[in-house]
């Protein structure tokens, strides 16, 4: 018979174990001797790296799988223009969003993309408050795009010939299937998801590679279709520039597919680097990065021209049309046409299987954006730094998604399309920022990036003016952020919030200096640093303590750098004001930088002391301003600090209240 030490852990535990495997370790200052708080890491990468290559199918099943309906979408939208107006998608993606992106990937290399460019740009409360409206865009964007592409796969199957008599309505509960098998792929591990993303897009980009060369041989065999394209062109457009304008009017359509460059740069972590990569300079990171960003962008438009004048030259307009052969499935209708059935339904099956797993770029752009910002700001619970428990919550989020939409592909384009063109522009604006504030030399270019951020601007005002729901939706997606923030940071605002305190060489010698333990801490108001306010405060304090004179004590005083920060680095310096030292502390909350303080100084033998005079502040009042400010009623708030932080009252610092 096993000891109950040594039987084995319930299995609960074990499962707690495997879920939330990978999160970054809690920090613990009650439980280390002299108390060092171990550096909060925040979001790291938790995942094996993989090649760029590999890292692009990861990102391309859903920037690739948009083939299987963009050249639709083109031609539904600008009829026999639909080439044209390819073709100025074509030019913005690799004249416009590829440059911006190329950049975005080397200011931000961690995978923070251009929110992070943002958020340096703007101090404190507004710059955490305008990520947490981005993130909800990003949200809107990376959540749609699962719920939309397993959606648009469940219409593909019941529209199968083969499946359809016993599949026919069955969207909802299929798409729910779907979002299901995508969350177990990610709760299995990143390294299985991008194992599946390359086989799915080595076989879709195969099977589109014979469809364009079959599709472009009959173009070629038919010269009459040319001419029949013409007379369209011309028919109700008389010059070329009028073509052009026209085009450009409705590139906003079109634009569906573009996500792919901003999962491209949020999954960073997972890109390979090289030997001598470090955490501030990952130029290996960096250089596969663009490399993925150029590729994917290449492929993808040259996919794009050769499709979109196939079909636009070789499908009637009618079948384009709700309820035609080739509405939603375009180049599947051609491949039935042109390749036999054998090959197009191989084909159906290569689309279906990549429309699924196209939420997987999207799953692994939340999975490594969320934990970078959310964690960081307080305003999300310590295990949102581990994956599978938001895999799972993101799943729970797709589901309620569908049910609402009921799977339905184009109610949810609006939501899909505004997400997308908002980060676009965010990273347009940022870059266009970040060069204005650059070197001389590169001046030059913020014209050209000017002008890309303007068209971007364009593209989404168009957009949310056409299709006001999406904002809608992403106005809730924000809404919903900012209320679990709000909650969370309230929440969590009795942890310790510090990752490690820090005593400069003046501090370490005035301790050295003042031999007596306790350590004695009288906290001071550091605005009041004159030797005649410091002998008003240690008459006040000895009198409402009752401490003789003969019992020294140092005076402790609390700067705040940041109020905004949840963790902060505490650097405490030594001073002497006539009679009088000081510790004086910089920190992001005075409770929280008084509390891990005395915890850091406490070491082996009685803890430390510290006297505080009662607030006149009312308790709402201080409330809130212990959240905004980071101030407060400090006693009573550093009393609970140290009670949630250290158990032990025999090793708890100290805290008097008098006055």
């Amino acid at each position: 018979m096993t000891s109950p030490s040594s039987s084995p852990e319930p299995r609960s535990s074990a499962f707690r174990r495997w879920l939330l495997e990978g999160t970054a370790p809690a920090a613990n200052l009650a439980r280390d001797q002299e108390g060092p708080y171990i550096e909060d890491r925040g979001a790291q990468a938790q995942h094996q790296s993989h090649s760029w290559w590999k890292v692009m199918c990861l990102t391309g099943v859903d920037y690739f799988s948009s083939l299987g309906y963009a050249p639709g979408i083109a031609v539904l939208a600008a009829g026999a223009l639909s080439p044209i107006a390819t073709l100025v998608l074509v030019l913005l993606t690799l004249f416009g969003a590829l440059p911006v992106y190329r950049r975005v990937a080397a200011e931000s290399p961690h995978g923070e993309g251009s929110i992070a460019m943002l958020e340096r740009l703007l101090p404190k409360w507004t710059g955490k408050l305008f990520v947490l409206a981005l993130l909800g865009f990003a949200a809107t964007d990376f959540t749609i795009t699962i719920t939309l592409s397993a959606s648009d796969a469940a219409a593909h199957i019941v529209q199968n010939p083969v499946a359809a008599p016993y599949l026919t309505g069955g969207n909802i509960w299929l798409t729910l299937l779907l979002v299901a098998a995508l969350g177990g792929v990610f709760l299995k591990g990143f390294k299985e998801a991008v194992g599946i993303a390359v086989v799915l897009v080595a076989l879709y980009l195969g099977l589109n590679a014979a469809l364009m060369i079959r599709g472009a041989a009959e173009v070629l065999a038919r010269p009459e279709v040319w001419g029949q394209w013409r007379t369209a062109l011309f028919t109700n457009h008389s010059n070329v520039f009028a073509l052009i304008g026209i085009s450009l009017l409705v590139f906003p359509k079109l634009a569906l597919g573009m996500s792919g460059f901003e999962t491209g740069v949020a999954v960073m972590p997972l890109v390979q680097g090289r030997l001598g990569d470090t955490a501030e300079k990952p130029t290996g990171r960096i250089r596969g990065t663009r490399r993925l960003l150029l590729t994917a962008a290449l492929i993808m438009s040259s996919f794009l021209m050769l499709s979109s004048l196939i079909c636009t030259l070789l499908i009637p307009a009618q079948a384009f049309l709700d309820g035609g052969e080739a509405n939603g499935r375009a180049l599947a209708y051609l491949a039935h046409k042109y390749l036999g059935e054998a090959f197009g339904s191989a084909y159906d099956i290569s689309t279906i299987a990549i429309l699924w797993f196209a939420g997987a770029s999207a799953m692994a752009g939340l999975l490594n954006l969320v934990p970078r910002f959310l964690p960081r700001y307080g305003m999300a619970p310590d295990w949102s730094r581990a994956t599978r428990p938001l895999v799972l919550v993101f799943s729970l989020i797709s589901f309620l998604i569908v049910l609402v939409f009921r799977a339905n592909v184009d109610a949810q384009g609006g939501a899909y399309a505004t997400g997308v063109l908002v980060l676009m522009t965010s990273a347009a604006v940022a870059v266009t920022v970040a060069v204005l504030r650059g070197s001389p030399s590169s001046r030059p270019l913020v014209i050209g990036f000017g002008v890309i951020a303007a068209v971007f601007v364009y593209t989404t005002i168009t957009n949310m003016v056409e299709r006001p729901e999406g904002l809608l939706i992403a106005l809730l997606f924000i809404a919903a952020i900012l209320a679990v923030s709000v909650a969370s940071r309230v929440l969590r605002s009795f942890e310790l919030r510090v990752s490690s305190v820090e005593l400069d060489p003046s501090a370490i010698t005035l301790l050295k200096e003042f031999p007596i333990r306790p350590l004695r801490f009288v906290a001071h108001d550091p605005d009041s640093s004159t030797p005649a306010e410091y002998r008003r405060k240690e008459l006040r304090a000895r009198q409402m303590a009752h401490l003789p004179d003969a019992d020294p004590f140092l005076f402790l005083e609390v700067q705040i750098d940041d109020a905004s920060e949840f963790s902060d680095v505490v650097e405490v310096s030594g001073h002497q004001v006539g009679d009088y030292r000081i510790l004086r502390a910089r920190g992001s909350s005075v409770p929280n930088t008084i509390a891990a303080l005395l915890l850091h100084l406490r070491g082996k033998g009685t803890p430390p002391q510290v006297y505080f005079q009662w607030s006149e502040n009312g308790p709402m009042a201080a409330a809130l301003d212990f959240l905004v400010a980071g101030e407060g009623d400090v006693p009573p708030l550093t009393h609970e600090i140290l009670r949630r932080v250290e158990p032990d009252r025999d090793r708890r610092p100290i805290v008097h209240v008098g006055g």
